[in-house]
């Protein structure tokens, strides 16, 4: 795939790429100049589930230490803080959004638009103390059952917020399903189909209806949906059915617990040499359609309409963050 693949086109400002987002505990700032270099389009230092609960002070300081001195190139660096139900979540909010570096606050556990609109308020009174050219951005994690049920009112609840991220760890525990490991297929949730005396398994998800819901509710309030944690980082071949299946759900990427993830949530969120050319070629043969007078053509026995020219300019404006922000697409 090359850059002569991709139409020019003119990209908002504040278009972020972010396939993957790899998640680096605050107490291991051995791993920041790393992560730094490493290929992640994003990365948020963790202050929460990675850090043991007497270790998030020392962990706070250190995430203020790594946003302050390490070079962080363009990568998109978010700070998860303690939830605000905590102890340790102001200090946190404080402390980070004094660094210029800071991208976005990433917060647990949101369960209602209040929650968001806290932070927002909060980080308004630090940036007039503390000024910065751009607003620090917010993505938040939905991890409850609470925050899922109301997700569209969160989605709408501040201009700041750019993402939000499926917990899948923390909302299988209010489930109570017992799933030990989180993000992954749950064998369990099938059904028997019988028909003439054949009997077939069919294997479910159970995390579509949350995912589902999620990726809606960003489209509808233009925010980007992320996928969570995938916690067998040694089955590579579950974590790419799972961002493809959070491909196919409308997400624009997925967390990265470990490294080797990171490559792979790369590659899958991203438009294919294919979905490129069938972009450029909608786009051609619909310019020449439209000249004639006709607003709709077959191609490959395919009816194509002014529905698949959105379609196609959706996929080169995608392809054209990825390229500006990568410097090729891979």
């Amino acid at each position: 795939m090359n850059k002569e693949m991709l139409k020019p086109m003119t990209l908002p400002e504040e278009s972020r790429l972010q396939r993957s987002e790899l998640a680096v505990p605050a107490t291991s700032e051995h791993f920041f100049p790393k992560a730094a270099r490493g290929p992640a389009d994003s990365l948020f230092i963790d202050l929460e589930d990675a850090v043991a609960p007497n270790k998030r002070d020392e962990g706070r300081i250190k995430a203020v230490q790594g946003l302050n001195e390490v070079d962080w190139g363009t990568k998109i660096v978010s700070v998860r803080v303690n939830g605000l139900a905590t102890q340790w979540a102001l200090e946190d909010i404080l402390a980070v959004a004094q660094c210029p570096r800071l991208d976005m606050i990433l917060l647990p556990k949101v369960e209602t638009a209040a929650d968001v609109v806290f932070l927002d308020r909060l980080l308004t009174a630090i940036e007039m103390i503390h000024p910065r050219p751009k607003p620090i951005g917010i993505e938040i994690l939905i991890e409850t059952t609470k925050g899922l049920a109301n997700v569209e009112s969160i989605a709408a609840a501040s201009p700041r917020l750019e993402g939000m991220i499926f917990g899948a760890g923390d909302y299988s525990i209010e489930l109570e399903n017992f799933d030990t490991v989180f993000g992954a297929a749950n064998g369990d949730y099938a059904v028997l189909a019988r028909e003439d005396g054949n009997v077939a398994r069919h294997w479910n998800d159970q995390w579509h209806f949350a995912l589902a819901r999620i990726a809606n509710a960003c489209r509808a309030y233009g925010l980007r949906p992320i996928d969570g944690p995938y916690a067998d980082y040694g089955d590579k071949d579950g974590y790419r059915a799972a961002c493809m299946r959070a491909r196919a759900l409308g997400f624009e990427g997925k967390w990265a617990i470990h490294p080797s993830q990171v490559e792979i949530a790369n590659e899958v969120f991203l438009p294919t040499s294919k979905q490129i050319e069938w972009a450029n070629e909608i786009i051609r043969k619909m310019d020449v359609a439209a000249a004639e007078g006709q607003g709709a053509i077959g191609m490959g026995g395919v009816l194509i309409d002014r529905a698949h020219v959105k379609l196609a300019d959706k996929i080169l404006r995608r392809a054209q963050v990825a390229s500006q922000a990568v410097g090729e697409i891979a």
